[in-house]
């Protein structure tokens, strides 16, 4: 197995990060290969650890990928030897399971003589289970990523069932915790997605019935020029072939839990959720946090990128004036290259520099997405000072991030952060802020469009299990999780004290063992 470690320019940044970005299209006559690398630069933010596209030729499915940025990883000759009718592409940021060569994305397996690829965002909690399961009834794995058991289930269900759309159902009844995913053959591809919808995946036609879209983001239909025509229902199977889409509901939808940090930081401002704008989400963020938490500057700037939209809107709220106060490199990703300690200790300055001559003697207020580890909100502020700020007050157009997220954020346990420990009181010291405000819990959810429940259809209804069904998963906040966390899987991930609360039971498929499920006549 070859294994190829990477080297990041720091050892542990303060970044959430998103496990990936998914890209899919069938469209005959085009250049898909070309034409999804496009589409992976669009979602290049979701994840810049390895990147890779594979194509179905009508006979056989190819695959190219690698670790690096988009632009690293493929040439016009990569492209050029690709040829095909349907494809899909991946980016990665690495969550659940080893990083390296063979952790990138699409993953490769065969079933029988028909290869598969498959791409997929999110985390399965139960992976390492199944896992066990298949090793012991003789299937062969090469990673310890969730992403091959998928792959894997999959294959397997497929052999008993002697269907593809039946194997990738059996596999979702199996399967808990948030995903969406894209799987390319030969001559078609796939688009499921989980019962909650926890990760995106939205739909898109091609102009002049050239063919159809599948992404994480409509930003990547955009670039394209594929029109957003929904998005992909949880529980739901689309295949696209010759025969034009079909769709299968292969689970019952859940309480919808659509993870709201997509809207606060993960996806790109031009990106559309519900019919909104994420720009104009955030910037209703920062109109809110400035009525929540007011205060008295001479000049409002936000942290690029994220934090821009919600300064402008806090901004325009308490008639403040709104500038550039940090100024990012935006050539600095991820490296192969490794940095001196002396170049680590440097941290945040490698990405942002402070604009003396709109920060020097002003009273600052800085609008962030979020504060994880407070490293880097520690620096900024220091950076800040250090250009003549006479005040710096932070402001978070989120809520506290005190829970560990499970789904496909690499925050998997408590002690990573900050909030988790210390109070708002506490944390404003430790960063050196002269105060520090975050948005609540009711002041997010209000700027956020609302989303029709699939079980009840009613937007903000009440679930049976007592939770709030909002339609969004706050869990990082509220430590109320909406998919089931097993002990197993979240075994000292929590700090002492803390007990999180588990808003569903898990299926009864996935209890049970994947030999009596391939058994069974329908899916559980």
């Amino acid at each position: 197995m070859i294994d190829i470690e990477t080297c990041e320019f720091s050892e542990r940044d303060d970044d959430l990060h998103d496990e990936c970005g998914v890209f899919g299209i069938w469209a005959p006559g085009c250049d898909v290969a070309r034409m999804t690398y496009f589409g992976l630069h669009a979602l290049q933010h979701r994840g810049q650890e390895s990147a890779g596209i594979a194509v179905g030729d009508g006979s056989t499915v190819m695959v190219r990928k690698d670790l690096g940025l988009v632009t690293q990883v493929f040439t016009d000759s990569d492209l050029s030897a690709l040829p095909g009718k349907v494809a899909i592409g991946h980016v990665r940021y690495g969550t659940a399971g080893s990083k390296g060569w063979e952790s990138a994305q699409p993953h490769l397996s065969a079933i029988n003589d028909v290869i598969i690829a498959l791409a997929h965002n999110g985390t399965l909690v139960n992976f390492d289970q199944l896992r066990i399961e298949l090793i012991n009834m003789g299937v062969p794995f090469r990673t310890h990523t969730d992403s091959e058991v998928a792959a894997r289930l999959i294959g397997f269900f497929t052999q008993k069932k002697h269907r593809l759309r039946s194997g990738i159902a059996h596999a979702m009844a199996m399967m808990e915790g948030g995903y969406a995913m894209a799987l390319v053959r030969e001559n078609a591809l796939y688009a499921f997605r989980d019962p909650r919808g926890i990760r995106p995946l939205c739909l898109g036609e091609l102009p002049n019935n050239q063919g159809w879209v599948v992404a994480s983001e409509t930003c990547a239909l955009d670039i394209v020029g594929a029109r957003y025509v929904r998005d992909i229902r949880p529980g739901e199977i689309l295949r696209i072939s010759d025969d034009g889409p079909v769709s299968e509901q292969a689970l019952d939808p859940e309480p919808r839990a659509e993870c709201i940090f997509e809207d606060v930081y993960f996806a790109r401002p031009d990106s559309k959720f519900h019919g909104r704008s994420v720009y104009s989400m955030r910037y209703a963020m920062g109109q809110q946090l400035a009525r929540e938490a007011p205060v008295d500057a001479d000049l409002v700037i936000g942290v690029p990128d994220s934090g821009m939209p919600p300064a402008e809107g806090f901004a325009h709220e308490l008639g403040l004036p709104f500038g550039e106060g940090l100024i990012k490199n935006r050539y600095v990703q991820r490296t192969f290259i490794q940095p001196t300690q002396e170049l680590r200790e440097m941290g945040v300055r490698l990405k942002l520099n402070a604009l003396v001559d709109n920060v020097a003697g002003k009273r600052l207020v800085v609008i962030d997405d979020s504060i994880v580890r407070g490293t880097t909100s520690k620096q900024i502020i220091r950076m800040l000072k250090d250009a003549g700020a006479t005040e710096v007050h932070m402001r978070i157009n989120s809520p506290e991030v005190t829970w560990p997220c499970f789904y496909g954020i690499d925050t998997d346990t408590q002690d990573q952060l900050i909030s988790a420990s210390k109070s708002v009181e506490e944390t404003c010291e430790y960063i050196g802020a002269d105060s520090l405000a975050f948005l609540s819990p009711e002041g997010l959810v209000s700027c956020v469009p609302e989303i029709a429940d699939d079980v009840t259809g009613v937007p903000g209804a009440s679930c049976a299990c007592g939770g709030s069904c909002d339609g969004y998963c706050k869990a990082c906040f509220t430590g109320e999780y909406p998919v089931e966390i097993p002990k197993s899987f979240s075994k000292g991930k929590f700090l002492e004290g803390y007990q999180p609360k588990n808003l569903s039971h898990a299926s009864a498929a996935s209890q049970m063992h994947v030999d009596a499920v391939a058994k069974a006549n329908d899916v559980l």
